[in-house]
């Protein structure tokens, strides 16, 4: 399985169209094509590869976002969202955050990974999550420990076959970690582990890696720049390579290529596409992330571009305050919070108020059931007199808007941008005239999915039931070779 950070079907179809991915084209000529599979929420990276990794939403696997606000431990975590921010929070406390305590702490014991569930060996190149069986120690570099950043004997609890750039080669001679390389977290990088595993017979029953150059170069350029996908699809030919044929290739593996998300385009003026929550929310103390939370802050902002958390310290703020003023910016495409087991969404586009939550007399296309009330039209349901509903701009909008409730604790409200905007905080990415993602909008939602190999198929299009599928398909392998 390899995840192309960020790929979409539309940039995919026109590099096809141009024979500049030979190496995707045969997959998808010789297996089944999705196009519109549907990502978790929010569409940050470490959520999706929770999700795909336990099978869960976030409100079963326990991780909320990109960056987030611990109410239990009074913390700011970001797993590193942009250098600035990296640089106010200190790179010891992000390296930390990242590289222990989101695998082994904050995704939730109560889940089991792949990794941990698979019968047999398993591999993971490149993946922020990662959590298996095995204690993986790894290899840091002496300035690295002398500066005080990790321990020297640090370790983590992985896979068999665990690559994390630098920090944990597969191959003991992977060249492609320098410093003007990201330190092994590029395209050429994932493609040698992978090689070196194929070249010495020891794929294991489950491979995932990470492609991650393609997501740099859509967030700088917008959704249409093809350039990532040429390049990764390059790689991909060099690992099809190591076989004597590509159809050999398929001969007893099953090749699982695919996005993450999607991404959304931002408008190129900086004052029209930026919302910044700290002038919307200006008469409120708002926390800076430099220090400890102090005794006078009263709001917490936790971005993840597109979206972000909005959380109230101060027991004597109304959750209407904030609402009345974030409504004033018609950027902003929807407000929701939580009101006892209910979920409430107001829009500045949309009159009233759109109430939900699991259970009830409206069932959707996964068979989830929901007890609905007020406007509809708020996150776009269309209810059929039979009481189906579907869903249109925000793809399975019910659930993953309702388990960001449940993610964690905290007294807290969720905002989406429009498309064409993100939000801007202090110390986050911006990406101008580049593309975003982070929202429940299907344009930051969607992502293209290839499978050759298998006839199999997932029970529905989301992310959410791959990893049933994929221990189908290894079943169905087992049954094929005995």
């Amino acid at each position: 399985m390899i995840i192309i950070d960020s790929i979409m079907d539309e940039p995919l179809q026109s590099t096809i169209s141009q024979s500049k991915a030979p190496a995707l084209q045969f997959l998808i000529n010789n297996g089944q094509y999705y196009p519109e599979m549907v990502s978790s929420f929010p569409t940050m990276s470490v959520v999706v590869d929770s999700t795909l990794l336990t099978g869960t939403y976030s409100d079963q696997h326990k991780v909320p976002g990109l960056v987030w606000f611990d109410t239990n431990e009074n913390r700011f975590i970001s797993y590193g969202s942009a250098q600035k921010e990296i640089r106010k929070l200190g790179i010891k406390q992000v390296l930390n955050e990242s590289l222990f305590r989101l695998n082994h702490q904050h995704l939730s014991p109560n889940v089991k990974t792949i990794h941990e569930e698979i019968n047999g060996q398993t591999a993971s190149i490149n993946t922020l999550m990662y959590r298996g069986n095995h204690t993986k120690p790894l290899n840091v570099p002496k300035i690295v420990s002398l500066a005080g950043l990790l321990k020297e004997d640090a370790s983590i609890k992985g896979p068999n076959y665990f690559s994390y750039g630098l920090l944990s080669m597969i191959n003991p001679t992977n060249k492609h970690k320098h410093v003007w390389e990201a330190f092994g977290f590029n395209d050429r990088f994932a493609a040698d582990e992978l090689k070196y595993l194929i070249e010495h017979n020891r794929l294991p029953t489950y491979t995932l890696a990470y492609f991650s150059d393609n997501d740099k170069k859509v967030h700088e350029k917008g959704v249409n720049v093809t350039k990532g996908i040429e390049d990764a699809d390059k790689q991909l030919q060099k690992v099809l390579n190591e076989y004597p044929s590509w159809e050999g290739a398929l001969k007893d593996t099953v090749w699982i290529v695919m996005g993450d998300s999607g991404q959304t385009d931002v408008l190129v003026h900086k004052e029209q596409a930026l919302i910044d929550l700290r002038d919307l929310l200006k008469e409120y103390q708002i926390y800076k992330i430099s220090g400890p939370v102090q005794e006078n802050d009263q709001v917490v902002l936790g971005l993840n571009e597109r979206m972000s958390f909005i959380y109230l310290l101060d027991e004597t703020i109304f959750k209407e305050n904030i609402i009345n003023l974030l409504s004033r910016d018609d950027r902003i495409d929807n407000i929701a919070w939580q009101e006892g087991e209910k979920v409430n969404v107001v829009s500045s586009d949309y009159n009233g108020l759109l109430s939900f939550k699991p259970n009830g007399e409206y069932t959707d296309q996964y068979e989830q059931t929901w007890t609905i009330e007020g406007n509809a039209q708020i996150l776009d349901l269309s209810m059929m007199n039979d009481k189906r509903i579907t869903y249109n701009d925000y793809p399975d909008g019910l659930a993953r808007l309702y388990s960001s409730f449940q993610s964690h604790s905290g007294n807290y409200l969720i905002v989406n941008a429009k498309p064409g905007y993100e939000f801007v905080g202090e110390g986050s990415p911006t990406h101008i005239g580049g593309a975003g993602h982070g929202s429940l909008h299907k344009q930051d939602t969607f992502f293209p999915m290839i499978i050759a190999g298998t006839e199999l198929e997932p029970k529905y299009e989301r992310i959410v039931d791959l990893k049933e599928w994929i221990l189908r398909v290894l079943e169905q392998k087992n049954e094929q070779n005995q």
